[in-house]
């Protein structure tokens, strides 16, 4: 399913493999730590340092344990095969016993090629299926990683190889960046226009924090004609009409995604279907999903489940975005947990203590105004996804014919791809204008 013109080598003929150190009592509660690496921080041809464990490892073992720019770690356990290049983010970097440590014995070896060449093998080839040790815990142990035959092309295709492949990558990065830089300046613009305004006004103290002087401070109670609980029953594959669950909320928007179905009779219908404007609240789960709501801004024939209770508001008075738009933003959210009653594993805000839930009010052609700048963010964070999701695509089918074959590096033009410096938020003017 390879590259038939490329020779195959066992993966211990190229790379010197190496062992991480086991946790243990002694190394958690030892002095003088070293950072490590879990199977957790190791995804495919990316480390992630979000969150990086330490422990204690004795001077004698040390140097065998720390890691270089241009290793190549391999996960034993959790996704068996996921692989990345460590580059030398840290200056001291060790590793766990869960993943391996792979090192290039001879200069014709690219491990980045590797990492793509396991990917491609792990995840779309399938000729790595059994290579994990068939116990409780699946795993691949350092053996079965030496003994995995994989392809030796000479080392200039495997760079030219790695070159294409790094630049889909590297967009991919740019987008994701930006994304993130994006909905930075969206918090940061929500702050503003909800303790501010947009028309430099005096400010008045009031419950909720500093606020415009002509703006009001309401209930949602005071705004909303209903609040109505969705239907407690249960939902199938089949059925006349999808039943929103809490899986379609995200970002503040309704998605029409993983769908149940359910029957109803033309009356019950009538009473749960959903309208634009109708704006969703969860209102039961983990502390972390709990208070979380969603707009629905199309018009389908859809009902909602019993966990989440819609409000409709009058919008004579409030605009559904505006609300939508405080009820995310993560202050708001941070207050809102607090009013939720917890359970083991459970967190509950009823419909009752939704209603008293306290927000800014501005007249109606100002809450117009404000809602422009985070809908304008919100439009470049999604181009951001969208092209995201297209090179990621792009990505997965590249890697497939390159590594079988079916196309060369010299077919491939990827001039049309960016790769240029993320812009620092403040360069983005155009998100706010």
């Amino acid at each position: 399913m390879t590259n038939e013109a490329w020779p195959l080598r066992p993966l211990g003929e190229l790379f010197e493999i190496g062992a991480g150190k086991t946790m243990s009592a002694a190394a958690r509660d030892g002095a003088e730590k070293t950072p490590f690496l879990r199977t957790s921080n190791v995804l495919w041809d990316e480390i992630d340092l979000t969150k990086v464990d330490e422990m204690a490892i004795p001077p004698r073992e040390l140097s065998g344990k720390l890691l270089r720019p241009g290793d190549l770690l391999v996960c034993e356990g959790g996704e068996i095969g996921r692989a990345a290049i460590w580059n030398g983010e840290q200056d001291v970097m060790s590793f766990q016993n869960h993943l391996h440590r792979l090192r290039p014995l001879a200069d014709d070896v690219d491990p980045r090629f590797y990492v793509y060449f396991l990917q491609c093998g792990f995840t779309q080839l399938g000729i790595f299926e059994g290579a994990g040790n068939k116990t409780t815990i699946p795993n691949l142990s350092r053996n079965r990683l030496a003994a995995l035959d994989v392809p030796h092309p000479e080392i200039h295709e495997q760079r030219d190889i790695v070159r294409a492949l790094a630049r889909v990558r590297d967009a991919m990065k740019l987008h994701d960046r930006s994304t993130s830089l994006s909905q930075d300046l969206k918090s940061a613009a929500m702050r503003a226009l909800f303790t501010t305004g947009l028309r430099g006004e005096a400010q008045k103290e009031t419950e909720i924090g500093p606020v415009p002087e002509s703006w009001d401070v309401v209930t949602i109670g005071s705004v909303a004609k209903n609040t109505q609980y969705g239907l407690s029953v249960r939902g199938q594959p089949s059925g006349a009409y999808p039943i929103l669950r809490m899986n379609c909320q995200e970002d503040g928007k309704v998605h029409y995604r993983n769908l149940q179905f359910v029957d109803l009779d033309d009356a019950t219908f009538s009473t749960f279907r959903l309208q634009p404007g109708d704006l969703l609240f969860n209102r039961t789960n983990s502390i972390e999903l709990v208070g979380r709501m969603a707009m629905v801004e199309e018009s389908r024939d859809a009902v909602f489940a019993s966990y989440l209770v819609r409000v409709s508001l009058d919008d004579a008075q409030c605009m559904p975005t505006y609300l939508n738009y405080f009820m995310n933003w993560p202050q708001t959210q941070a207050e809102i947990k607090k009013l939720a009653s917890r359970a083991v594993g459970q967190a509950n805000i009823n419909a009752s203590k939704l209603r008293t839930v306290p927000f800014p009010l501005p007249t109606l052609d100002e809450q117009q105004e404000i809602v422009a700048i985070p809908d304008a963010i919100d439009r470049k964070i999604d181009l951001h996804r969208r092209k995201r999701a297209v090179l990621d695509e792009l990505f997965k089918a590249l890697l497939h014919k390159l590594m079988t074959g079916a196309i060369r590096v010299s077919d491939v033009d990827l001039s049309a791809l960016s790769s240029g410096p993320v812009p620092a938020a403040k360069q983005i003017p155009e998100v706010a204008a």
